[in-house]
């Protein structure tokens, strides 16, 4: 299958990193002080990618009323995560089969901070279409070098 690709995105750590960061046009927020470390500017940097954004996040809905607006972004789809009691592959992010379903063969970029090999070699055996499954420094979140590696991946894609 083929189509647009798919950016997958998770907040805690990618967006939100877990080490506070000095952010030029943070907006304050007293209920919750972590909100201070999204950084306008990568809303216009996911924007920019040619790719359908989606939340890959436990914060679920809760992504589009509480960061999407601090990131400039529109509301996104959101991955709603199924109650299963399966017991995942022994060392694979209980993410990884539900996004690869929702991309249905479409390529698809996955920016998280807890991803492994396990992740990688499980997608490469299951999913038809290309992926590049980026793992986000969770205490510094998304840098210029993680954008260049997206763009140069969905460049290589078209």
């Amino acid at each position: 299958m083929t189509g647009r690709p798919v950016v997958f995105l998770d907040v805690d750590g990618p967006v939100i990193p877990l080490r506070a960061r000095r952010v030029p046009g943070a907006v304050p927020d007293e209920g919750n002080p972590l909100l201070d470390r999204i950084d306008p500017a990568d809303g216009r940097r996911l924007l920019a990618l040619d790719a359908e954004l989606v939340w890959a996040t436990t914060w679920m809905g809760e992504a589009n009323e509480v960061v999407a607006p601090r990131l400039g972004l529109p509301e996104l789809p959101v991955v709603e995560w199924p109650d299963l009691d399966e017991e995942p592959v022994r060392g694979l992010h209980w993410k990884t089969g539900f996004l690869t379903v929702w991309a249905a063969g479409r390529p698809f970029v996955w920016l998280d901070d807890e991803l492994t090999e396990v992740d990688r070699r499980w997608v490469r055996d299951h999913h038809p279409g290309a992926a590049l499954l980026h793992r986000v420094d969770p205490l510094a979140g998304l840098t210029g070098d993680d954008f260049a590696v997206v763009r140069a991946w969905l460049a290589a894609q078209r």
